[in-house]
């Protein structure tokens, strides 16, 4: 392979919703760029992107796949980037790599919400896109249908580059309005004549070439202006004009493919060659690299893929990463087409490559020059959406089960695994069901593990809601020195303004704060501690063993062991003893005043609610707001986002578990959501009794 400067380098993301058929025209894209003599099918489980054993299964995308082309003097990096939201963690790498995107419509959907969730994220991530509708040689393709969805979805912002001048069965040719040619296809193999525009399509096409040439001309002043004098533009000017326009996201240009005939797939590559941005890289900065995404293959060990972000990365040569002040050298560096590995001598800034078997080469870092000190953002990946309980179902296997999951996770940063000390458990987060299968298969067909996923304990919290007051004597003789502490202490609800006046004992008192440790809690909320002690009734250096005790009894609630918050705490008076009184005294007493008093003062147990929003098509909109309502969620916000009903609720996190799995359920997969925290809310009476019943029941199971 030849060496490729950064103004010939392209690097492209392709994106579409699960069955748009971005795998077929990945492997149309490789047989263009002679990476393959044969395209393969998905059906036939032989094409070069989807290689997976799980892929091949499943017959779908679940990793993002690199992927090259030699084109035309070019080299056309392009990353097949999974369909279903579930594995959305790909494209995201991919939009960290990519300067551009495709995004892949199937013609006989039109825009689907797999569709529009990918325009969201390429929006949050700022990737510019071409459009490819694919399938237009399918049984029910329909231009019509794809046109009036794409109007819908991004109005004045799509420019047709091309029409069919037929669909279906018989899909063999298109008017291109930039080139102003019919292209017609003589056999599934690409094989293409450029004729003249048929007289029955000369009209659209001068039509549509006039608004190409407007939209053109709107993001170049010196175009504009030569657009009003001469009233045309020359291709070369056209390209111009929509490359500014693309690269705003103002301009979406549409392109005919039938991948699978290899129709069309040519001309979006001599697109993307003229039209499509270069990496913004420097080849005269120190070298420097990220690594996007890490993978574990059968014959080479672990491979790390990554991007010249600088410089020239050369074989041979020392890289640190500047974060931590790990080593790393690269023995050699390849181009990458799936499993094809190319060694190569060097790769300039912007080139996509990987190398194999790095001491400390995860995902998410960068590598740089040693002394250069560069270091390039993380990914930002969108928050998780299903959580779960796992263990190994042999307790002989916990360590092997952390040590899988860990290494899963380096592979997969949108699987998260942590052991929650407050739940006593481990919970993995992902992106879905079937993203959480996935890990599961891999466990048991991988790893040789059998694993029980199960509904995660929920993180409620405890408070109270008034005023009590409590004291507690702890003392202890056991031969020679004691153990005495005394404490009376009174809490309530930490809000509003402080307030030191309370009946305390029937009598109207007023509290004299002396010493105060306000604390934001590391579960969330605060403790406020007041020492309003007078008369040396409890010494000053007894007050952080008073504090350490509440802490210590928040720790594990009154009612259910959940993480108390937001209470108050005065401690008004108390008694020592001369020579018993001693820390621990103190931490004992403080801890079981705070827990008889806590108990006294209306308590309740608090619930995280997760703000949900609900992307869904608009027949599925009271289905699918029943089932918030039967789930304790409080509906908000209504509207529409072309074409798709928009629904924001407030869910208990206590009834999300296994949510996305009823969505799509109630969809029929057509409906996408996100979930974040929102805040801690009060449970129902009802849920408050039965979760108090079902501790009490546990506790006596212990016991």
């Amino acid at each position: 392979m030849k060496e490729y400067s950064t103004k010939d380098i392209r690097n492209v993301v392709l994106l579409g919703a699960t069955k748009s058929g971005k795998t077929s025209l990945a492997e149309s894209m490789l047989f263009e760029g002679k990476v393959i003599t044969r395209r393969g099918t998905v059906e036939d489980k032989n094409t070069v992107s989807d290689n997976d054993e799980l892929e091949k299964l499943n017959q779908r995308s679940i990793y993002a796949t690199p992927l090259y082309a030699e084109f035309m003097d070019k080299k056309i990096n392009f990353i097949d980037a999974p369909g279903a939201d579930d594995f959305i963690g790909g494209a995201v790498a991919a939009f960290k790599v990519c300067e551009n995107g495709v995004l892949v419509i199937n013609a006989q959907q039109g825009v689907e919400v797999g569709t529009r969730g990918m325009l969201r994220y390429a929006d949050i991530y700022k990737i510019p896109l071409i459009i490819a509708v694919n399938q237009l040689d399918a049984e029910k393709a329909d231009w019509d249908i794809v046109q009036n969805s794409l109007k819908e979805t991004l109005g004045s912002k799509m420019i047709n580059i091309q029409f069919p001048t037929s669909t279906g069965a018989g899909f063999d040719g298109f008017v291109d309005v930039l080139m102003m040619k019919y292209y017609h296809f003589k056999d599934e193999n690409g094989t293409r004549e450029d004729l003249e525009i048929p007289a029955q399509f000369a009209d659209k096409a001068e039509e549509l070439r006039q608004e190409l040439i407007e939209k053109a001309a709107e993001f170049d002043d010196s175009l504009m202006e030569k657009f009003f004098e001469a009233g045309t533009l020359t291709e070369d000017e056209i390209r111009s004009g929509l490359a500014k326009g693309i690269a705003a996201r103002e301009v979406y240009p549409v392109f005919c493919t039938s991948a699978k005939k290899e129709i069309g797939v040519k001309r979006l590559l001599e697109f993307i060659k003229n039209v499509a941005a270069a990496p913004d890289c420097d080849e005269t900065k120190p070298a420097s690299l990220f690594i996007y995404k890490n993978d574990m293959e059968q014959h080479l060990g672990e491979v790390s893929y990554f991007k010249v972000m600088s410089g020239t990365v050369t074989a041979g040569v020392d890289f640190e990463d500047a974060a931590s002040g790990n080593k790393e050298r690269f023995s050699a560096i390849y181009a990458v087409a799936g499993q094809k590995k190319e060694p190569v001598n060097s790769l300039k800034a912007g080139d996509l490559g990987c190398v194999v078997k790095l001491k400390n080469g995860k995902t998410d870092i960068t590598l740089s020059a040693p002394g250069s000190g560069i270091v390039y953002d993380k990914i930002v990946y969108p928050a998780a959406k299903y959580r779960a309980a796992i263990k190994a179902k042999v307790q002989q296997d916990d360590q092997k089960l952390g040590d899988a999951l860990k290494k899963i996770s380096s592979q997969d940063p949108t699987v998260i695994v942590e052991y929650s000390k407050e739940l006593r458990q481990t919970i993995i987060s992902c992106n879905g069901e079937q993203h959480i299968n996935v890990v599961k298969w891999r466990l048991n067909n991988e790893f040789g593990l059998e694993i029980e996923l199960f509904a995660p304990k929920v993180p409620y919290r405890e408070t109270i809601t008034k005023v009590a007051c409590a004291q507690y004597r702890h003392k202890k003789q056991s031969g020679g020195a004691g153990q005495f502490g005394e404490v009376h202490l009174l809490v309530c609800p930490a809000e509003g303004e402080l307030n030191t006046k309370f009946k305390i004992d029937g009598k109207d008192t007023q509290l004299n704060v002396k010493t105060q440790d306000i604390t934001d809690l590391e579960w969330g909320g605060k403790l406020e501690f007041y020492n309003c002690v007078v008369g040396g009734a409890i010494d000053l250096g007894f007050m952080p063993a008073i504090l350490k005790g509440i802490k210590e009894r928040m720790v594990e609630g009154p009612l259910t062991g959940s993480y108390a918050r937001d209470i108050r705490v005065f401690v008004y008076d108390g008694k020592m003893h001369p020579v018993d009184s001693k820390e621990i005294a103190f931490i004992i007493a403080g801890r079981n005043a705070f827990k008889e008093a806590f108990r006294n003062a209306g308590p309740k147990i608090l619930e995280p609610i997760y703000n949900v929003e609900i992307l869904t098509p608009a027949e599925y909109q009271g289905a699918v707001m029943s089932d918030i309502q039967n789930r304790r969620g409080m509906l908000g916000d209504m509207g529409s986002d072309k074409g798709f009903a928009v629904l924001k609720a407030r869910v208990p996190l206590a009834e999300l578990y296994r949510y996305s799995t009823t969505l799509s359920s109630i969809t029929s997969g057509s409906a996408t959501f996100t979930m974040e925290f929102a805040d801690y809310q009060p449970v129902p009476g009802d849920v408050q009794a039965k979760l108090l019943a079902e501790y009490a029941a546990a506790d006596q199971e212990e016991e």
